[in-house]
């Protein structure tokens, strides 16, 4: 068989790939069964395939695990020790005189919290207590919605959790110094557009509707009952990026270094017992937490495996359609970046996955370059999609309709990822 006809059919499956994920299909066994057609059209052989496309790369992809569940601990230990919700309590004493300046400040404590905490449960967890802030101060309950899922897609550039997970595709890129530095100012590009669009809304913001929000959501406003904690506890969530990049440090000592002095200036250690029973507690919900993220992972490194065989077959396309200018590319993946929405081919967790293994397998471009140019698109999505989990949770908790949440969403997003995909050129094309 021709190599033409096997990219033709392998294009086939992209696209039937890509109708299953906009159709809610499940994503491990989407990654999956793409894995075993692309490694039969491919004409892999079979014991090529059980080595190269199910074995390896799982077995390559441990210690990425390893990061990812340092990661999700220490996001536990932030929640559970009453760190994080003790900063949300913080904000709301600002809230009933300056309603603005509270909303300001909830988006930068969730975006504080979030660089180091990750998951559907830790959004929950915070989003019970911030969102009802929002909504006392009287922000509607659509515009306190996406101010609060686009301060969370801030962080995530540096959140070295999700970091890990992109490196999936793209192994030989690194959470250093460098990419820091890109992650640290696209992180603060996004927060200062989300503040701009809050105060672009601010005419919205009318405390005389405050009861009747919570009311409808069915929650209060009790930020005033949380736990106090120390003030210097403020500093924890961001003190693994502090320690990688001025002292160079791993991940892993740092989110442990981090969960010691979370559990030091909490009381944590008050007696043995108890410290290792909030341990013991803290690690089980943590991995818990991950598991079904894991096997995701699984199934997708298995899919990136067959695509990195078979990307010879697409280089010549690829070659021929793609630009070789790293400018033209990344204002290319700026413009086009909604299509991260629902799952699309530049969100890497969804149909965006084949793009990511082929264009890794194409060896075009470095892995240093490609990984900030695919995960600014796919920030797009964490921010602002209504396929992203949390943001689902969101949809429901709040009682807002997806297309206001988008209509509210996208536009800033897009403007974030034009910005940031240049950034992408000037530190790494």
């Amino acid at each position: 068989m021709s190599s033409t006809i096997i990219a033709i059919l392998l294009l086939i499956t992209f696209i039937g790939f890509i109708f299953y994920i906009i159709k809610g299909g499940n994503l491990m066994i989407g990654f999956f069964i793409m894995a075993i057609l692309w490694s039969i059209i491919g004409m892999v052989p079979f014991n090529v395939a059980i080595k190269k496309v199910f074995a390896e790369p799982a077995l390559n992809y441990g210690p990425t695990i390893i990061y990812i569940a340092f990661g999700s601990w220490f996001g536990r230990v932030l929640v559970d020790s009453g760190i994080a919700p003790g900063i949300s309590a913080a904000t709301n004493k600002v809230g009933k005189k300056k309603p603005l300046l509270a909303a300001i400040l909830v988006a930068l404590v969730t975006c504080l919290i979030f660089v180091s905490a990750y998951g559907v449960g830790s959004v929950i967890a915070i989003g019970v207590i911030l969102l009802p802030i929002l909504l006392s101060v009287g922000l509607p309950r659509d515009l306190a919605l996406s101010l609060f899922a686009l301060s969370i897609g801030a962080p995530m550039y540096i959140n070295v959790v999700l970091y890990n997970q992109m490196k999936a595709f793209f192994p030989k890129s690194v959470y250093g110094a460098k990419y820091l530095q890109f992650g640290v100012c696209a992180m603060i590009v996004q927060m200062i557009i989300v503040i701009i669009f809050l105060f672009l809304h601010r005419k919205k913001i009318n405390p005389a509707n405050a009861d009747k929000n919570l009311a409808i959501i069915g929650a209060n406003d009790n930020a005033d009952d949380i736990k106090k904690v120390p003030a210097i506890t403020y500093v924890v969530p961001v003190i693994p990026v502090v320690m990688n990049m001025a002292f160079k440090w791993d991940a892993i000592p740092a989110l442990t270094f981090g969960v010691l002095v979370a559990m030091l200036l909490t009381g944590q250690f008050k007696n043995y017992k108890h410290s290792i029973e909030f341990m013991n507690n803290t690690i089980k919900q943590a991995i818990s937490d991950i598991a079904g993220l894991i096997m995701f992972l699984m199934a997708l490194t298995m899919f990136s495996g067959a695509a990195s065989i078979d990307a010879e077959k697409f280089r010549p396309i690829i070659s021929a359609v793609l630009p070789h200018s790293t400018l033209i590319l990344c204002l290319a993946f700026g413009i086009l970046s909604p299509l991260a929405l629902f799952r699309g081919p530049l969100q890497v967790w969804g149909a965006g996955a084949a793009t990511a293994a082929v264009l890794a397998g194409t060896g075009l471009f470095s892995d240093v370059f490609m990984l900030p140019l695919m995960y600014t698109a796919t920030l797009f999505a964490i921010s602002t999609d209504i396929t992203q989990s949390w943001n689902v949770w969101g949809l429901e908790y709040m009682k807002v309709e997806s297309k206001d949440f988008l209509k509210l969403g996208v536009p800033v997003m897009w403007i974030v990822c034009i910005i940031n995909e240049l950034l992408v050129y000037h530190f790494f094309g």
